[in-house]
């Protein structure tokens, strides 16, 4: 890895990629990750369609250090990089590319650092193994949360969802990993996500509204919200009317772009400097 001989360059290109991207908070983290660094690196949001993740993806030159990825690109990028690394070949799910200069060559490397990101958010909460989960959700990043909760100890996940037949990335990626999630539906769902340990929510907040009202008067464990647009869901509202605790998706956010920054640089992340950046760029979207 050339992250250490790459710290004195200026020029150097990062970013993240998306559709859409604008409301993307990773600007704020990397930004402040290298200024604390004394880094002279350039981080943009890019928001490319589908159809141009190709073109994109061939015109990063020995100017990128790496990009991190979000939605809809988490899985077809793979289809465009040199190297998967194990833990996202496993799970199907790339939201990290690192850029290295072998040789000649250059090499485009797909992590992911979600996972990371997870386990450390519910870390935050006290969370160190897990034996009752749900998950809702099953996309990209309902797969890298099943794939936490099996590295904390539950290996059958509940997974709530609206088609199941949409949910094949999640179940090969379960396949491999040596999960069984047993599926439901979101008319279903409330009753026993309420007695889960843990529940990882990856769908939009105005998808969860229902199931957040229709929770038993009681809860007791973690929830954490992967989402952070809104900042507070109203999941998270009525979990914690119920007595849980929620643990906002800005959490998550925080932990993967700090190892997407140790990967890059070689050096480990700033993240009380990025949690700083973060936090005051929060307080001043409210005013």
């Amino acid at each position: 890895m050339n992250g250490l001989r790459t710290m004195t360059r200026s020029g150097v290109q990062a970013g993240v990629l998306g559709h859409p991207v604008s409301h993307s908070l990773s600007p704020v983290l990397h930004r402040a990750a290298y200024e604390h660094l004394g880094l002279d690196w350039n981080y943009q949001k890019y928001d490319v369609a589908p159809d141009g993740l190709e073109d994109f993806m061939s015109r990063l030159d020995e100017t990128w250090v790496g990009v991190s990825v979000t939605m809809p690109h988490k899985t077809s990028i793979v289809a465009h990089l040199d190297f998967v690394e194990s833990l996202a070949k496993l799970v199907g799910v790339v939201n990290t590319v690192a850029i290295y200069k072998a040789g000649a060559h250059l090499q485009r490397v797909g992590v992911n650092t979600d996972v990371y990101g997870i386990k450390a958010a519910l870390g935050e909460a006290g969370v160190s193994q897990v034996h009752a989960a749900a998950v809702v959700g099953g996309g990209a990043t309902a797969t890298s949360a099943v794939a936490a909760l099996g590295e904390l100890g539950c290996t059958h996940p509940l997974v709530v969802v609206r088609n199941k037949s949409r949910a094949g990335g999640l179940m090969r990626a379960c396949a491999k990993m040596g999960v069984e999630p047993r599926f439901v539906s979101f008319d279903s769902a409330a009753t026993e996500v309420a007695y889960a340990d843990v529940v990882i929510s990856t769908v939009p907040a105005e998808v969860t509204v229902e199931l957040g009202a229709q929770l038993p008067a009681h809860v007791s464990g973690v929830l954490l919200d992967a989402v952070y647009d809104p900042l507070r869901t109203p999941l998270m509202d009525q979990w914690e009317l119920r007595g849980g605790v929620a643990v906002s998706g800005t959490r998550m956010l925080l932990h993967q772009a700090a190892e997407q920054v140790r990967l890059w640089t070689g050096v480990s992340a700033p993240v009380k400097e990025m949690e700083r950046a973060l936090v005051a760029n929060i307080s001043q979207q409210k005013h």
